[in-house]
């Protein structure tokens, strides 16, 4: 072998390893995980209650810690606003500050404000939310003091890992209440989001989800119009849609791209995270985890699935608060009522995706 050919093979060696440090460096990995509704209605607010006046809520979350943990980055859907006092619950939110405090400790990174009830308590009550997340450094989309801060701060762009995610954030309606001027809420506004989209895109992300507030309430399979919806902002740019609102879980799917390697996943509701709402489903919702990959430049899904809870309250467990369990918890923890209804319920949502939801796991942790 001549030296022109040994050097040839040392350049196809140095080339070939160079790839693979690039392919090592760049295939990093973002875990995302979205919860559905965080609600407080009026049993829970009264079960939070402390003697001295204040709220507690560390029960809520104790069983779901780990999984939060593994979270790069943790959403959720604030349905209720931080109005003040006096707090209440269903038909118009206003919840203690200490639920706020709560979400903060266990790790939500960011919060979500444009649903139904987001305009409860009025103009105070949108703008001493948005006072609130941010005095907690709590980044949120979707309800904003005026349309200056909207166009400083939306959509919303989160740096994590290296991996600049693109949040976008609409609801349906708000109850009929309408908004105050110069209150700005991000309204279900084709044009609207069309022009969100592209200024996302401006923004070189590594991907765009549209969480959307959507659907008809207590309906486990999403009408044609979320499902088109969902595909024409995939057509413009959206790489995810995350969806609530129904109070009950709806399918999943992964849309593949049929000129490219890009997989897109919708989520048509993730159900209620916490609530004390009674109607069968109702009473427990969904966690979807997905994982983007960044291999040669490219950001794609790699992996996705998702995991059920159901909410304890003491009517059934006897115990002082609320708890959230996930459908794995060991039984010997749970009294013969709180067995019966986490039953009704797991066999209700496990019904559904195995009918309607093709290609994509439920995981355990």
């Amino acid at each position: 072998m001549n030296a022109l050919s040994l050097i040839r093979i040392g350049l196809l060696m140095a080339c070939w390893l160079s790839a693979t440090l690039f392919r090592a460096q760049t295939a990093d990995s973002l875990r995302l995980l979205f919860v559905g509704d965080l609600m407080q209605h009026q049993a829970q607010i009264d079960a939070a209650r402390r003697p001295d006046g204040t709220y507690d809520y560390t029960s809520y979350f104790r069983w779901l810690h780990s999984e939060f943990d593994r979270a790069d980055l943790l959403v959720g859907n604030l349905e209720v606003t931080l109005g003040g006092k006096p707090y209440r619950g269903y038909p118009a939110f206003s919840a203690p500050d200490e639920f706020l405090y709560e979400l903060k400790r266990v790790g939500f990174d960011v919060l979500l404000t444009a649903n139904n009830h987001c305009l409860d308590r009025g103009r105070k009550g949108l703008e001493r939310t948005v006072r609130l997340l941010d005095s907690l450094e709590i980044p949120h989309a979707g309800t904003y003091r005026d349309v200056e801060e909207r166009s400083r701060r939306y959509p919303l762009l989160v740096e994590v890992k290296g991996f600049r995610i693109v949040l976008l954030n609409y609801t349906y309606g708000t109850n009929g209440i309408p908004v105050t001027p110069p209150n700005f809420v991000n309204g279900i506004d084709r044009e609207q989001i069309r022009e969100d989209i592209l200024k996302a895109r401006c923004m070189k992300p590594d991907a765009i989800i549209a969480c959307m507030h959507w659907g008809i309430e207590y309906q486990s399979v999403p009408r044609r119009q979320e499902q088109e919806l969902a595909r024409w902002m995939i057509g413009l740019g959206v790489d995810h849609v995350i969806g609530s609102h129904p109070h009950v879980v709806q399918p999943l799917e992964v849309l593949a791209d049929s000129l490219t390697p890009e997989r897109h996943l919708v989520v048509y509701s993730l159900g209620n995270f916490v609530s004390n709402m009674n109607p069968t489903g109702t009473d427990g919702g969904m966690m979807v985890a997905l994982t983007l990959r960044r291999v040669e430049g490219k950001t794609r899904l790699s992996d996705c699935g998702y995991s059920f809870v159901w909410t304890s309250r003491p009517v059934l467990s006897g115990k002082d608060n609320y708890e959230l369990y996930p459908l794995n918890i060991d039984a010997n923890r749970l009294n013969t009522r709180e067995k019966e209804r986490m039953s009704r319920f797991s066999g209700k949502v496990r019904s559904l995706m195995h009918r309607e939801t093709k290609g994509i796991k439920e995981y355990f942790f």
